[in-house]
């Protein structure tokens, strides 16, 4: 299976399966003298593990990433950083009665139709559990993020669970790690785990929408046309597991404004440029402005539910289905961790590009 790789000058490559023995990534292009080590790459690891409470995968694992080259002394080399996790609580019995049968929803028919083989057990590359992955490279973009340019934040959260929506204006910044959903609004957290009580112990599944925030990301990152900031942030979170849609700040309500409306004005402030709004999410022409970079995407209801569906087998004779093992009735919540690591390495990414094309230079303003 080819492309498993994302990133230009901070490329990071993906291996591994839901059961099988470990799963990790190849990481390249990190700059020397990061400080590093497991711990630090750990805190993220455990936003993202399951079995943490009733409302995700009762899957235990406990995530611990080791790094297998790359760091000397706590610092990485600049050669190439391996980061390998574990599996330990495979149930590979549970997947039994997929063999032969595809999953609705799932990636089973499409793998089978083009390569004419697959790991059925967990969906193989195909599952969630890939993602875990992707997080330990985040940890190390975070850290190199932190050397380059102190003061970047990224941020991710739960704005929408099915039907269930955020009160905006309820928006609360310290609410977010204080509740099983990233959700920024207390009230919504407990109106949320009630509804999805329900739905797990019905066997079911809801999708959901996460935001991600980058704050601090200097103006000038990106490139016109094809080497849009915005194009790789896209990218990045549509391949994520279940992500069906990306918006980049106002995104697709922005086809319902007038230009005066969507216009995000500038003022000259005493540091610099000050935007009245940010309807553009923090990007214009593919490059960053200095404002936040927001980013939005849509995750699917898992498609693992124990609720009968109709399908086929692999010799095409009609059969139905109840998916066994052990799934999150909404993905979206781990969704959240796995989109703050993507937007992490796509900005890192961009730094180091604007750094080897420019070496920081802007044009003056003021």
């Amino acid at each position: 299976m080819s492309i498993n790789s994302f990133g230009h000058l901070f490329r990071v490559t993906t291996w591994g399966e839901s059961h099988g023995p470990a799963l990790g990534a190849t990481v390249d292009g990190c700059p020397p003298g990061v400080e590093i080590d497991e711990a630090f790459i750990q805190q993220w690891m455990d936003k993202r593990k399951p079995g943490q409470n009733k409302y995700t995968t009762q899957r235990r694992e406990a995530d611990e990433v080791r790094i297998l080259s790359g760091v000397f002394e706590g610092k990485t080399t600049g050669t190439p950083i391996q980061l390998m996790i574990e599996n330990t609580d495979q149930r590979s019995k549970d997947y039994g009665d997929i063999a032969e049968k595809f999953r609705p929803g799932h990636a089973d028919i499409t793998y089978w139709q083009k390569y004419g083989i697959r790991d059925y057990r967990g969906g193989g590359r195909s599952s969630a559990r890939e993602t875990a992955a992707r997080v330990a490279a985040g940890g190390l973009a975070r850290a190199a993020l932190a050397k380059l340019v102190p003061g970047i934040e990224i941020k991710g959260y739960m704005t929408r669970m099915g039907a269930h929506e955020i009160d905006r204006d309820a928006f609360d910044w310290g609410q977010i790690d204080q509740n099983p959903f990233w959700v920024p609004d207390a009230k919504a957290a407990q109106t949320w785990a009630e509804y999805l009580d329900g739905l797990r112990k019905s066997g079911s599944s809801v999708g959901a929408v996460i935001e991600i925030v980058a704050r601090n990301v200097p103006a000038g990152l990106g490139a016109p046309i094809y080497g849009k900031l915005d194009t790789d942030l896209a990218a990045a979170m549509m391949s994520i597991n279940a992500v069906k849609g990306v918006e980049i700040g106002e995104g697709m309500s922005a086809a319902m404004l007038t230009g005066e409306l969507n216009a995000d004005e500038i003022a000259m402030g005493p540091d610099g440029p000050e935007y009245s709004s940010n309807h553009a999410g923090g990007i214009l022409g593919g490059i960053s402005t200095g404002q936040d970079v927001v980013v939005r995407f849509a995750v699917k209801p898992t498609s693992s539910i124990l609720q009968t569906r109709k399908t086929i087998t692999k010799s095409g004779q009609e059969a139905e289905i109840i998916t066994k093992g052990r799934h999150d009735p909404c993905v979206g919540i781990r969704a959240v961790p796995v989109g703050e690591a993507m937007m992490a390495c796509v900005i890192l990414d961009h730094l180091l590009l604007d750094r080897g094309q420019t070496g920081g230079v802007r044009g003056p303003i003021g």
